[in-house]
């Protein structure tokens, strides 16, 4: 069973007053294990925040199907078992954290005793245990952030829904996050992560799907998505055909930049040598070379920007 699957997800949103419809979500196939740091991506206006309430059964689809934690999204069945810290919150700022997170548990259901040991445990987790006593209302914004990411695990929930949890939060709080997501993964939860902070999706996740007009262009683990790949950046004295060619014969693909560069791709870092020998031998005058591992960004990059050509 997947903690989150959804079939052929389309939302259109269709205006009261005429005009053309908004296509939000179109053919949206998703697969997301249980247990695993999921990150889900995209750029701006690529569907993710409609999926997110649609999985959360704020909103309803147009077509097709998603299920969470194999019921239906939106059932009662799956938002007992689901957390969620929505990326624009609006907390109740005149009670205190304690306060705060024993009104959430409560409406978890949670038993006194129970609801205390985990009050105790998830302010400790986010660092907020001496806070306790504060009220919302003095938190900076990363700290509300921080009490938001407590409400959404105070009930043990088995998934974890995250949209941006970082975007307010300095180096440290980032860290205080990773740290808690860890702790999530560690006790078999499954943690559906959306942030365009790239990097720090990159150290956090297992999987990723990446998103487009509301579609999934890529999708898959980490590991099998970057493969190691190295990116490499050429500076010569002239950019000449023999020595595209040449180039051409060790890298996946070429790009060039301009008359004196060129960007190639090859599949591993132990080709960057043998690359750098084919441009001397067909007579390149190199001027400069520099290698990368691709990352994350790299990849979410080429995905959206191939999407548009």
């Amino acid at each position: 069973m997947w903690a989150i699957e959804t079939r052929n997800l389309r939302k259109v949103f269709r205006p009261l007053l005429g005009g053309k419809p908004i296509v939000a979500v179109d053919n949206l196939n998703l697969h997301v294990p249980p247990g695993t740091v999921f990150g889900f991506l995209g750029p701006n206006g690529a569907g993710k925040t409609t999926t997110i309430q649609i999985l959360i059964g704020n909103v309803y689809p147009t077509a097709g199907e998603a299920f969470v934690l194999g019921h239906r999204a939106g059932a009662i069945a799956a938002k007992r078992r689901l957390g969620f810290l929505p990326e624009k919150f609006q907390f109740h700022d005149f009670l205190t954290a304690e306060e705060f997170l024993r009104m959430h548990g409560r409406l978890a259901k949670m038993d006194g005793a129970t609801l205390q040991k985990r009050i105790d445990e998830t302010l400790e987790l986010v660092g907020l245990a001496e806070r306790r006593k504060s009220k919302i209302r003095e938190f900076s914004k990363g700290m509300q952030q921080r009490i938001g990411l407590a409400q959404a695990i105070i009930h043990d929930p088995d998934l974890v829904i995250l949209d941006e949890p970082t975007s307010a939060l300095d180096p440290l709080g980032r860290r205080r996050v990773r740290e808690v997501v860890q702790y999530l993964k560690e006790r078999g939860k499954t943690v559906f992560l959306n942030s365009h902070l790239l990097s720090e999706v990159e150290r956090s996740c297992d999987e990723v799907a990446i998103i487009n007009k509301g579609r999934v262009i890529k999708q898959g683990a980490l590991d099998e998505l970057l493969v190691n790949r190295s990116v490499v950046s050429i500076e010569l004295k002239r950019v000449e055909p023999r020595v595209l060619e040449a180039i051409g014969k060790v890298a996946q693909k070429v790009h060039p930049v301009d008359e004196r560069r060129i960007t190639a791709e090859v599949a591993h870092e132990d080709d960057v040598p043998e690359l750098a020998r084919a441009i001397v031998e067909s007579g390149g005058a190199l001027m400069g070379l520099q290698a990368h591992r691709e990352t994350l960004e790299d990849l979410f990059i080429q995905a959206v920007e191939g999407e548009g050509k």
